[in-house]
């Protein structure tokens, strides 16, 4: 059995919008509002939360691009402009946490913000960032294991 997903939301204007980005962009949103949310429980202020969102996510996607490309650099040697062809695919999101905990690194020094607080108050939201984007994965067909019944009804 196997299952057939349209991976674009929306046709506007010629432009495509995919399931994954929209659920990726749930994902941060839904981060956001918990991070904003366990901040201030931890005396912590939301503009902060903010602040470090604006900086942390493009950063992120760089991260991703890289980390991705630099495990596929042989898909890009002969086409080093397709490096920046991100909407043909290929963001891993171990490239985007480094770069996210580089970048906390930094501003919770120049924010004078103890670090561990800081990660206390976000990581429940790349954990449920993570999960909603497997979400983006399933509908994009990838990342996903293989059906209970192909391992065990054969």
């Amino acid at each position: 059995m196997s299952l057939a997903l349209n991976p674009i939301a929306i046709r506007l204007f010629g432009l495509e919008i995919h399931w994954y980005a929209i659920i990726i962009l749930l994902g941060v949103l839904f981060g956001i509002w918990i991070a904003q949310k366990e901040a201030i429980r931890c005396g912590i202020t939301t503009d902060d939360i903010l602040d470090f969102i604006l900086i942390a996510f493009p950063l992120a996607i760089v991260g991703a691009r890289l980390y991705y490309v630099i495990f596929d650099f042989s898909a890009y040697r002969d086409n080093l402009l397709a490096v920046f062809e991100i909407w043909q695919g290929g963001l891993a999101i171990y490239g985007g946490l480094i770069a996210s905990f580089i970048t906390l690194l930094i501003f919770t020094y120049y924010r004078a913000i103890p670090r561990l607080k800081f990660l206390d108050v976000v990581m429940p939201s790349v954990i449920l960032g993570q999960a909603i984007g497997r979400w983006g994965n399933f509908i994009n067909q990838e990342a996903y294991g293989s059906s209970v019944s192909e391992h065990f009804l054969r």
